[in-house]
């Protein structure tokens, strides 16, 4: 992909300010019914957390299950200054359980908030109409489409490629489905920023436009991340929503602090802080952390204080600035 494609947008930076996720958790913490919601997706995180740890390597797991490569662990071990066995074995659980759960953790969040917001979780066989879609929702005349990523950067153009064609092979088949003539489909990432994207993403909309004719593109994708068209009858709204967009559009303006919190509290049990003046290898991560702004008279149900360093780790992930202040 060429990186200046006629078209392709060029996001500014996604800033986030600690005062307003802050003042977003005070807002939730006061809203019985999202409260309420939080501590429904809380119960159903930890109970599939629970299944799916269970379901990891355990340290008794034999070597073969784990596909190491050996280069990988010889320069691992001249990183680290390594002259025994044990210290690279050491290593090789952790980084595999990483791997491991990076499998299928978005799947768990996808399945998870989307039932807790009112969508339909679409299971379906491949190469079928379906197997495109991952969420649904009849909202009034239109029916809402989802298709489901972990990351920013899980497209290849390939892919690009056939989520283009499973839209214009599938559109009015979706809508007979439903009885309807309007969809909105979108192609939402679970974290990270549009500035993150790899822009495979955002050659769906360019590969819909070059299969389209003209007469049936209602709105070109350039510069933008949504474009539209018509197919028979039927009016196809495809948009591109990367991390906090898209959490936004599943469930307003305080659904990724509502996830994020719900998932602090299936994960994460409330204990004591890093000790302010902890040097953390990675370079930025103390300032990423830092409470310092939090008033001492900041209280909230749904977390404890020393969560909230979690609260800002965590979302961190949706912007690729997060302020002090």
């Amino acid at each position: 992909m060429a990186r200046g494609h006629a078209g392709l947008p060029r996001p500014s930076n996604c800033v986030f300010k600690k005062c307003d996720i802050l003042d977003t958790l005070a807002s939730v913490d006061a809203d019985q019914t999202a409260r309420d919601r939080v501590l429904r997706l809380e119960t159903e995180f930890r109970r599939r957390v629970q299944g799916h740890v269970e379901s990891l390597p355990l340290n008794d797991a034999k070597f073969e299950k784990f596909h190491t490569s050996p280069f990988v662990l010889l320069i691992h071990s001249f990183h680290r200054g390594y002259a025994t066995i044990r210290e690279i074995e050491a290593d090789i659980l952790p980084a595999k359980l990483f791997s491991s759960m990076e499998t299928s953790a978005g799947r768990m969040v996808e399945a998870v908030m989307l039932s807790g917001y009112g969508w339909e979780c679409v299971e379906s066989e491949m190469h079928s109409a379906n197997s495109a879609l991952d969420g649904r929702l009849l909202d009034g005349d239109v029916l809402k489409l989802a298709t489901l990523k972990s990351g920013p950067r899980c497209l290849n153009d390939e892919m690009s490629e056939n989520f283009a064609d499973a839209i214009l092979g599938n559109a009015t088949t979706w809508a007979a489905e439903r009885n309807v003539r309007k969809i909105a489909f979108t192609y939402g990432v679970l974290y990270g920023t549009q500035r993150q994207s790899n822009k495979k993403d955002w050659h769906i909309l360019r590969k819909l436009r070059e299969k389209l004719p003209d007469t049936e593109v209602t709105r070109q994708p350039d510069g933008r991340w949504d474009c539209a068209f018509r197919k028979g009858e039927v009016d196809v709204d495809v948009s591109v929503r990367v991390g906090a967009d898209w959490w936004n559009y599943l469930g307003g303006q305080n659904c990724l602090v509502e996830m994020c919190v719900a998932l602090i509290r299936a994960c994460v049990r409330p204990g004591d802080s890093d000790p302010r003046d902890h040097g953390y290898t990675i370079a930025d991560l103390s300032g990423i952390v830092s409470t310092d702004i939090v008033p001492g008279d900041y209280n909230v149900g749904l977390l404890q204080r020393s969560q909230l360093e979690w609260l800002f780790f965590i979302v961190r992930h949706f912007c690729d600035v997060l302020v002090n202040e």
